[in-house]
């Protein structure tokens, strides 16, 4: 289904050459107009959620608001926490994410107004509310289950001062300013990127069956925890680390020629690099190589990043099969977070499911508001397809 137009996606639009707009704006123009916590620093998510929930750029005010709005709707009943404690510490951390989230489920304000027969004019107002209830409360609750897993248990609260991006670093643990601008910058570009990705699309086609918000976001990140599509920002780390273990961090354009092309020979394909519609550089690629370039310019992993991004494209030329040798915003995010310290790879996609609740419940809203029915394409069987085909050919 690849390419097919098949459904409205208010929220963005993926340009095969230009890369991803929200409500038609770029990520350059977002980093320009969208308020920010420092001067000349990194957008705000609020304000990208702000943007996408109404289709207006926010002033610096409406976007504390918000701000404190979020803060007030973020407390997670203890009981989440008691279920989250029942799961082995080995889960994997994107399984206890969905879980949490389908143990705050009983929060429902949509799931309430509908057994009570809210009119369908009315769907969107409660869907709003678990939507902002969610996403408020995703911070503390991917936070805790990082502590958990990865820090004994220990915990830190949520400040009462501090912006979402910031917080959600806070609480992991990170104090550094310039982590905080990063999670800043990582929340609002991982966001949301069109409607037919596995768990955008996933969260639109459980949702048009009226499941509540917390029913169709938790589906929608049991498809991003595919090898295929959010687990991929973990791949690419570990395969830098094979890179590195293998010929090192200080290695010739050669060498890094050598392996690559031995990645390629042995059936393996080069992680972080091709997108299913992009055709040049990712702009999400972009933006964290100029983040890079203006905090950690000697880092030897961000330079063996910048030299695969010499290196790479054009041998993925070479070989004749691909029709994007770009990288893409996986290409880059593992080794900035890991430079500031998270370096557990298989929680990466946790911070992509925490960035991703702002773009597919901001359309999860409109879905209702539009009053858009329920998704039912049709298929076909292999015979059918079959047969198809033969009176076709008999027809010729």
């Amino acid at each position: 289904m690849r390419g097919i137009k098949g459904m409205l996606w208010e929220t963005s639009l993926l340009d095969a050459e230009e890369g991803i707009r929200f409500r038609n704006l770029s990520i350059p123009e977002c980093q320009k107009v969208l308020p920010t916590a420092v001067p000349e620093g990194e957008p705000l998510p609020e304000g990208l959620l702000w943007l996408l929930v109404t289709g207006d750029v926010p002033t610096k005010d409406q976007v504390s608001a918000l701000s404190k709005d979020l803060r007030s709707r973020a407390k997670i009943p203890g009981y989440v926490f008691d279920v989250l404690n029942s799961l082995p510490k080995s889960a994997h951390p994107m399984t206890q994410l969905t879980t949490g989230v389908m143990a705050l489920q009983t929060e429902s304000e949509f799931q309430e107004a509908y057994k009570k027969g809210v009119p369908k004019t009315k769907y969107w107002e409660y869907t709003y509310e678990d939507s902002l209830n969610l996403i408020a409360r995703l911070p503390e609750l991917a936070a805790f289950i990082y502590r958990r897993v990865y820090r004994g248990g220990e915990l830190v609260s949520r400040a009462s001062d501090l912006d979402y991006g910031a917080n959600f670093a806070h609480m992991l643990g990170f104090t550094d300013p310039q982590m905080h601008e990063l999670f800043r910058l990582y929340l609002t570009i991982h966001s949301d990127h069109e409607g037919g990705n596995v768990s955008a699309h996933t969260v639109r086609v459980v949702g048009s069956a009226l499941s509540d918000p917390y029913l169709s976001f938790a589906a929608g990140m049991n498809g991003l925890a595919g090898p295929l599509h959010g687990l991929a920002n973990q791949e690419v780390l570990r395969w830098i680390h094979e890179v590195v273990k293998e010929i090192g961090t200080h290695v010739t354009t050669e060498q890094l020629k050598d392996y690559v092309w031995k990645t390629l020979k042995s059936g393996k394909v080069v992680p972080g690099y091709g997108h299913a519609v992009l055709r040049k550089t990712d702009p999400r690629y972009i933006c964290q190589r100029e983040f890079a370039l203006k905090h950690l310019p000697n880092d030897p992993l961000f330079q063996l990043v910048s030299k695969l991004y010499e290196v790479v494209p054009p041998i993925l030329l070479e070989t004749g099969k691909v029709k994007n040798p770009w990288p893409n915003v996986d290409a880059h995010s593992g080794v900035l977070l890991q430079y500031f310290g998270l370096t557990e790879a298989n929680y990466f996609t946790v911070l992509f499911g925490v960035s991703r609740a702002m773009g597919v419940l901001s359309q999860l809203i409109w879905d209702r508001a539009l009053g858009l029915p329920i998704e039912r394409p049709k298929s076909v069987t292999t015979a059918w397809i079959e047969d198809y085909a033969q009176k076709k050919l008999a027809g010729n």
